[in-house]
Order: C-alpha cells, then sequence, then structure tokens
C-alpha cells in the first residue's frame, strides 16, 4: 500500500531532511585518506543524536534475516561496493578511493533518506565522470517527477542517460517509498519505459536513488549479507534524494 503523506508530515520531513543534509555534508568533509569507515559511522551517529533524530538504518533487519540486524549508521560503500557497505576499524580510505555515503534519519517520527558518492583526496578524471553522470542522472530522474506522470518516467530517463554516457544502470537494486518507514511500496526503478507503472500521485514521498556502475550492471552479496558489489569489480557510485510529489513537480526534501 502506498502511503499518501499530509502536508503536515511533508514539512516536517522536509525539516528532518534538511538536517541531514547538512549532517552528510559534514560526514563527507570529513572524507580523507587515512580514515576508516567506522570513524566515518561514529560521526554521522553522532551528529544525528544531537539533532534530536535517530539512525533509520540502525539495526535494520530484511523480512527473513531477522539475525543479522544492520550494524551500522551509515552504509559506506568503497570502490566496488555498490550500496550497503558495512563500516569497519579495517576499512581504511586511501587517495583515489570513491565511497558512497548512505545516511537515513528518523526525526520527528518520519525517516529520510539520502546518498552522495565522493573522492578520497584526488580521484581520475574517468572517475570524476562517473559520479557527475550518477548525479545528474538523479537530476534527470527528479525532473520526470510531478503528479500524473508514470514512475516508468523516472527510470526511462535515468537509464537513457546513463547508457549515453558509457555506463551502465543497476537493475536489480530500486529505489523506493520512504516516509513512516525506511522502505514503503512503491518500488521505483531506476530503468525502463516512459508510459509504464503506477501513476504519480500529490503526497507521495520516493527516494530516488540511481545506481551506477563503470562496468557490468550484475551485483551480488556479500558474505556479510548486506554489503553488495559489482560482480566484475568495477566501481560503482550511488546518488540519492527523498522527494515529495507535488501537482506541478516536486520537492527535494533532503537538501540544505
Amino acid at each position: 500500500m502506498i502511503i499518501i503523506k499530509t502536508p503536515k508530515e511533508i514539512s516536517l520531513m522536509k525539516e528532518g531532511g534538511k538536517i541531514l543534509a547538512d549532517i552528510l555534508d559534514k560526514v563527507s568533509d570529513t572524507v580523507t585518506s587515512g580514515i576508516s569507515t567506522l570513524e566515518l559511522d561514529r560521526l554521522a551517529k553522532k551528529l544525528i543524536r544531537e539533532a534530536g533524530g535517530d539512525p533509520a538504518f540502525l539495526n535494520y533487519t530484511v523480512e527473513g534475516e531477522e539475525d543479522n540486524p544492520y550494524p551500522g549508521t551509515l552504509c559506506t560503500s568503497v570502490n566496488s561496493e555498490v550500496v550497503h557497505g558495512v563500516p569497519s576499524k579495517n576499512m581504511i580510505l586511501k587517495e583515489g578511493d570513491i565511497i558512497g555515503l548512505d545516511i537515513g534519519m528518523f526525526y520527528k517520527g518520519l525517516c529520510t533518506d539520502m546518498a552522495k558518492t565522493v573522492g578520497v583526496g584526488k580521484i581520475s578524471e574517468d572517475i570524476q565522470k562517473l559520479l557527475y553522470v550518477t548525479e545528474k542522472a538523479l537530476k534527470k530522474g527528479i525532473s520526470q517527477v510531478k503528479s500524473g506522470v508514470h514512475i516508468g518516467n523516472i527510470g526511462s530517463a535515468i537509464q537513457q542517460y546513463v547508457e549515453e554516457e558509457g555506463f551502465s544502470v543497476v537493475k536489480q537494486l530500486v529505489g523506493h517509498g520512504v516516509g513512516k518507514e525506511v522502505h514503503e511500496e512503491p518500488r521505483v526503478p531506476n530503468y525502463g519505459k516512459s508510459g509504464t507503472g503506477i501513476k504519480l500521485e500529490e503526497g507521495m514521498t520516493l527516494a530516488i536513488e540511481p545506481m551506477v556502475n563503470v562496468g557490468d550492471e550484475l551485483v551480488q552479496t556479500e558474505d556479510d549479507r548486506w554489503t553488495i558489489t559489482t560482480v566484475d569489480k568495477s566501481l560503482s557510485a550511488h546518488f540519492e534524494h527523498t522527494i515529495a510529489v507535488t501537482k506541478n513537480g516536486c520537492s527535494i526534501l533532503t537538501e540544505k
């Protein structure tokens, strides 16, 4: 069931999303060669608590996997890790790496979710292009959103742009509704055909999140049952915003 949010709920999500965007900026500004992903995770948790929020990912479980709660506040996905990388004291960032920082927060009872991928120190022009294309793909997806538009228009815009730029879109993972829970209906694929899927309605709140690989689109889950990596070990980037559907477009809830 798709949960339509009231104007008051959307206003609260925007309040929380603005705080979350500031937190993610502070965490990403701390990314440097020699820091561990666990240190970044601890900072994110501290900042969320100080802001009066609760980490949305900490102890999150998937149905059928209740024995394996997610242990972090952040998902820290390095290089060929696509999403859900688990923070670790042993994962030390080095010059030239990229890291996807995915963060969610419950604030006044409502959840927002966002992500961005950043370079560690100086990165190559090819890697800069990957990050640029993935972030622009997110913007292209968001630009399709308004009440009455089919959800397939979002994925179609993302896929077309990414593939034109010579990269591949991950199809085994999708965006999602968000707000009352971390993950709600509907699914928001980053691929597809315009004019297909459900029609968007005013008051829907969605997490749109293209995941883009340098190589093949195929991904796999590692032994920790969380970290998802590219099968061919090519680099991957991830950007995400929480948005609210409006009559004539959308409102980005996770920006300062």
